[in-house]
């Protein structure tokens, strides 16, 4: 390896409290992993951490819970996009840490990826306003005098984010997503060895100026005492091992002040091969194709990459021989030349840590593949592949991550064994199972689910569409109990959740419809002259509310309907048949006869604000409406979300149909997209 203070690397800096600024010390001088040349130098010796704190919370946190949830998403995707503009400069920068072009896309485009996926699930699910309603109303009294709802508001303090050396983008960005959509300002701790990379990111992101300012700090050395200043509105995140988790998670302030902390840590990723897969199955291949991706992307450093391939003892040879197949074609060699399948690790460190943890290994595994050809130069490690054949009752290959390219065989004799083996991983944040058999499926699924976030299914039904065993992806949960971390990251809203309080409140509808700002069952309702429907969001108040007048229900319009729809059901057209159903006295009419009939109750036909119905939730039939039944319909404004970019919002309406003048029949929501100005006619 070359000198790495031949030359002065670049001094990267940090940015806080609105400003860049570099460290008073020397810091460390980290390399090109592929070269040994200086690339960058990390120091944040000095740096004021308590003004880091008090910029995120008196200045970046006030201005984003000052922005509408749609307005937050939507500064998110223009980051997104302007970033995808510029991905160039990261690629070429990420491959000084070892990544090929391929692994760039997993961390840059991914990344990027996340970001643009939270700003669109957070414009399509959340309410474009300033607090998030957490569930239904909870009626606390007879009389619906005393109701509570839960709600869901940002907390107050900063989000700090510690993040590991492998994914420099996507484990940024991939934390940065839900935590402003909640409404967070962030501080960024990237790992030092790859942290150039993730200052140029952050360097591009404040440049566009879409940011508030306090939103987003970046410390690229040490956190010096930060963690010392936490307070209970503050989270702590950190991806990288169970020891420095254990280590953090033990700050006196974290624990003083019950500071939400969560850790992304080491996982003993298991993949099985299912009982009914032979060597001539598809398969077979997916999971061989799996295994040997998992071992060389990233080289390895992936905290999903798989660790533990468990498959049947009489097909260990087989795997081995194929596995063996693929090496011999994978080219390891320097990231930046075209056809390389695998770069280095991130550091000569990481080479020595992975050899101590082979050695570990073989002694209760023998190596049956070790791929030398590798360049001598910089951090390469070669792929090793290691079988332990007696593994429930081993100890190491369960305990001990090489964080490389390195994988052991684990064979089992039945389904109960695999489950077993698999779980004495003790909490991994992912596993896979490769069967094209149902009952296989569900006894080593269900049976390894409590100790896994995720649990894939590979087979060759979804060959062709499946992201495979290790990608994270934003709609789905990233994290894992026990040795993973216990965290879960990621997961659409659930992960937004994590960086908001949820609080029950609990009062009369009027005031939780104030608080909330959406009708609450029992609230006022406001009956006006003019209807609901010809109003645009400008005039349209929550509690508007339109009562039908009268419509009885006849045995004609039974028939008709069913006969028009083709809908002939015995309940609506055999008196005889109809009471012999537990449920009804005779003929009832049918539940989409009596949405139809609201439907043309509570319309206003003429040309106006409303533009469209696209869609009814949460429809309940509740009681039978015979012939001669006379339905009536309650219908109020519940929620008004203008959307940011659009001439036009969605409104929800609480839809309560009736019969005979009180018993409720049928209860939904009806969704309709409304002009936000009045149209010229």
């Amino acid at each position: 390896m070359l000198d790495a203070n031949r030359t002065e690397p670049r001094r990267l800096e940090s940015y806080l409290a609105g400003r860049w600024q570099a460290g008073q010390g020397d810091g460390q001088v980290m390399v090109d992993a592929a070269t040994g040349d200086p690339v960058a130098r990390v120091d944040a010796t000095g740096l004021d951490m308590q003004a880091a704190l008090d910029h995120g919370r008196n200045v970046g946190g006030p201005a984003l819970r000052k922005m509408r949830i749609h307005e937050r998403a939507l500064m998110m995707k223009q980051i997104g996009l302007a970033l995808m503009e510029q991905k160039e400069e990261l690629y070429a920068l990420s491959t000084l840490t070892g990544a090929t072009r391929s692994d760039g896309w997993v961390d840059i485009d991914g990344g990027i990826g996340t970001l643009l996926t939270y700003a669109s699930k957070g414009r399509r699910e959340l309410p474009n306003g300033h607090v998030i309603p957490d569930g239904n109303p909870e009626m606390l009294s007879k009389d619906g005098s005393f109701i509570g709802q839960h709600i869901l508001t940002p907390l107050e303090g900063v989000a700090i984010h510690i993040n590991a050396f492998n994914f420099p983008v996507w484990g940024m960005l991939e934390k940065l997503a839900p935590t402003w959509l909640a409404g967070m300002p962030a501080i960024v701790k990237p790992a030092s060895q790859t942290s150039y990379v993730t200052e140029l990111c952050v360097r591009k992101i404040l440049e566009l100026g879409i940011l508030p300012e306090g939103a987003l700090q970046l410390i690229c050395g040490s956190t010096g005492d930060l963690l010392d200043r936490v307070t209970c509105q503050d989270v702590v995140t950190f991806t990288g091992s169970a020891a420095t988790a254990r280590k953090l998670r033990n700050t006196p302030a974290i624990i003083e002040h019950s500071v939400r902390f969560t850790a992304e840590a080491d996982s003993l990723n298991a993949c099985i091969l299912g009982p009914d897969v032979t060597p001539d199955s598809p398969e077979f291949d997916l999971f061989i194709k799996e295994v040997h991706r998992e071992m060389t992307v990233k080289a390895g450093q992936k905290c999903t990459a798989i660790r533990r391939a468990i498959v049947p003892a009489d097909r260990v040879e087989a795997v081995t021989e194929a596995l063996r197949a693929r090496f011999a074609k994978t080219t390891i060699g320097h990231p930046g030349t075209e056809g390389t399948r695998m770069g280095p690790l991130a550091s000569a460190d990481q080479v020595a840590e992975v050899s101590s943890a082979i050695e570990a290994l073989a002694r209760e595994a023998r190596i049956v593949i070790e791929q030398c050809e590798v360049p001598t130069d910089g951090a390469f490690c070669a792929p090793c592949v290691l079988v332990c054949d007696d593994p429930l009752n081993a100890v190491a290959p369960h305990e001990v991550e090489a964080f490389g390219p390195v994988c052991t065989l684990m064979p089992y004799d039945t389904p109960e064994q695999a489950v077993a083996i698999a779980n004495k991983g003790a909490g991994s944040l992912v596993a896979s199972v490769f069967t094209d058999d149902a009952d296989a499926a569900r006894t080593l699924g269900l049976g390894i689910a409590k100790l896994h976030g995720r649990v894939l299914f590979g087979n060759r039904g979804s060959a062709k569409t499946s992201t495979g065993h290790g990608s994270p992806l934003p709609q789905m949960i990233h994290g894992g109990p026990g040795r993973a971390g216990g965290g879960q990251e990621l997961g659409g809203m659930r992960a937004v959740e994590h960086f908001m309080q949820r609080t029950a409140l609990q009062g009369t509808p009027d005031l939780l419809t104030a608080v909330v700002g959406k009708w609450m069952p029992g609230a006022t309702r406001h009956e006006t002259d003019v209807h609901p429907f010809r109003k645009s969001l400008a005039e349209l108040e929550i509690g508007d509310t339109i009562v039908t007048a009268p419509r009885q229900v006849t045995l004609e319009d039974i028939e008709h309907f069913a006969n028009f729809t083709g809908d002939t059901f015995y309940a609506h057209m055999d008196e005889d048949a109809a009471k012999r159903n537990p449920f009804f006295e005779g003929r009832v009419a049918h539940g989409y006869l009596i949405v139809s009939f609201a439907a043309g109750m509570f319309v206003q036909p003429d040309e106006g604000p409303v533009l469209a119905n696209y869609g009814v939730d949460n429809l309940r039939f509740m009681t039978p409406v015979n012939a001669g039944d006379t339905l009536q319909v309650q219908l109020t404004a519940k929620q008004i979300t203008p959307r940011e970019t659009e001439e036009y919002g969605e409104v929800r309406w609480d839809c309560t149909v009736t019969r005979d003048g009180g018993e409720v029949v049928a209860q939904y929501d009806v969704l309709t997209l409304v002009s936000k100005t009045q149209r010229e006619l």
